[in-house]
């Protein structure tokens, strides 16, 4: 039996490296949905949300595949940053964050349509700020462009200017919780 091939729902290069890095072979076709975030529901069932919808907006398509869905949010207590809007939401957002634990999660969905399999799971990684001036913020952000990313920062980019350390997984920060996803797709290549 051969494998199913696999396709990241996702346009975010930072998900496409990982993949690529964990040796997957794989298409990109992003799912184009509008990204929901219903008071009602917890980070973490948000994302699910997320994933799922922009999963199976490709799954559809694409009934052989194993479809990958992700979405990734950034919070603090009750407050969630998504992508900023602009550099000064960006630096507002650092500012809140900077000197405190806040959360990220990243919610994935696997989807083969064919075979009517779907799992859907959030990983969660606690990432403490060093305590930053608004100069050493602003300089940061000189670095990095912020607007494609939840939070308005990324760890794999300068992230040590910014960040003292984690607890969890280093790749779910990125955007992809590798570790946790390449157990999944043991059950979905088959």
């Amino acid at each position: 039996m051969s494998l199913s091939p696999i396709i990241l729902a996702s346009a975010s290069p930072r998900r496409t490296s990982l993949l690529r890095e964990a040796g997957f072979e794989f298409q990109v076709i992003p799912g184009q949905v509008e990204e929901l975030q219903p008071a009602h529901l917890s980070p973490h069932e948000i994302c699910q949300v997320n994933a799922y919808r922009k999963a199976w907006a490709v799954a559809k398509h694409h009934a052989d595949a194993v479809v990958i869905g992700a979405d990734t949010l950034v919070f603090l207590g009750t407050k969630v940053y998504g992508k900023p809007a602009s550099m000064e939401e960006a630096m507002g957002m650092l500012g809140e964050l900077q000197g405190k634990t806040h959360h990220v999660v990243t919610g994935v969905c696997l989807i083969h349509h064919r075979r009517h399999q779907q799992h859907i799971f959030a990983e969660g990684t606690a990432v403490r700020f060093r305590p930053l001036s608004a100069e050493e913020i602003a300089d940061y952000l000189k670095v990095i462009n912020p607007l494609d990313k939840a939070g308005g920062y990324a760890i794999q980019e300068h992230g040590t200017r910014i960040i003292e350390g984690i607890d969890g997984s280093y790749s779910n920060v990125v955007g992809l919780p590798i570790e946790r996803l390449q157990q999944v797709l043991v059950g979905f290549r088959g």
